[in-house]
């Protein structure tokens, strides 16, 4: 009985940034969990890893307000509806604050933020109307700390978690369900400056993390596949932390 409740067969998933990194380690614990998942994505790695999960890709730019919603459409046409909405996409421009282009914040801020409120805005809609759904927004241990650096990246997933918690307010009542998971240090393409090129920090922060290394993508599977299953059906707002124990240090 308790194993049914992390049952996905027949849900249709949307998973945004998919291709690679922590994204397609989300895609693929909702495919093995029984989910037919779509993943929108600009690259042909969204095409790589939909082939891997038999699911279907649909290319999008999603700094771009217009291709948005219509790679959105495409993938909830193809699925024939949706049932949860995973937005793992987001993008970095490392800086010194007082270096920090203006030009790579807004470009930061419409990627990891706006973008992630338009496809939540075009999910809910739907889950709304009829009265049901998943929502899980990826944020980040910078959602509580405000990291070094990564000015415009720590400002974009801060608002993420209270993005998170403003929606459970407004949808949970109407049966939808918004959450979100914040990963620790996770090996992926958008840290590979720390973990490959920077031996001296990695071990400083590996030295922190009570579970003693980094995490990979795999990690977080078990993670999405609670908060968009029946057995999250109580969970509104929440930003579950998969860190190691960062945060509890």
């Amino acid at each position: 009985m308790a194993a049914g409740l992390f049952d996905l067969t027949g849900r249709r998933a949307l998973v945004t940034g998919g291709g690679g990194g922590i994204g397609r380690g989300l895609a693929r614990g909702l495919a093995d969990a029984g989910a037919t998942v779509a993943v929108l994505g600009r690259s042909e790695r969204a095409d790589e890893a939909a082939a891997e999960l038999g699911g279907v890709a649909v290319r999008a730019d999603l700094a771009d307000r217009d291709d948005l919603p219509r790679g959105f459409d495409e993938a909830v046409e193809r699925l024939s509806g949706i049932d949860i909405l995973v937005t793992s996409h987001g993008i970095g421009r490392p800086a010194a604050a007082v270096d920090h282009e203006l030009a790579d914040w807004d470009e930061v801020v419409e990627v990891n933020l706006t973008a992630t409120f338009q496809l939540c805005r075009l999910a809910g809609r739907l889950m709304l109307e009829r009265g049901s759904g998943k929502i899980v927004n990826i944020a980040s241990l910078l959602s509580f700390q405000g990291g070094l650096g990564v000015s415009s990246y720590a400002a974009s997933k801060g608002a993420i978690a209270t993005l998170t918690m403003a929606l459970a307010n407004e949808w949970a009542p109407h049966g939808v369900n918004v959450n979100a998971i914040a990963p620790g240090y996770v090996k992926t393409a958008l840290n590979e400056r720390i973990w490959r090129h920077d031996p001296e920090r990695t071990a400083a922060i590996t030295a922190r993390i009570p579970a003693g290394r980094w995490g990979e993508p795999s990690d977080l599977a078990g993670a999405v596949v609670f908060l968009s299953s029946a057995a999250s059906d109580y969970v509104h707002g929440a930003i579950l932390a998969v860190d190691g124990g960062w945060l509890g240090r």
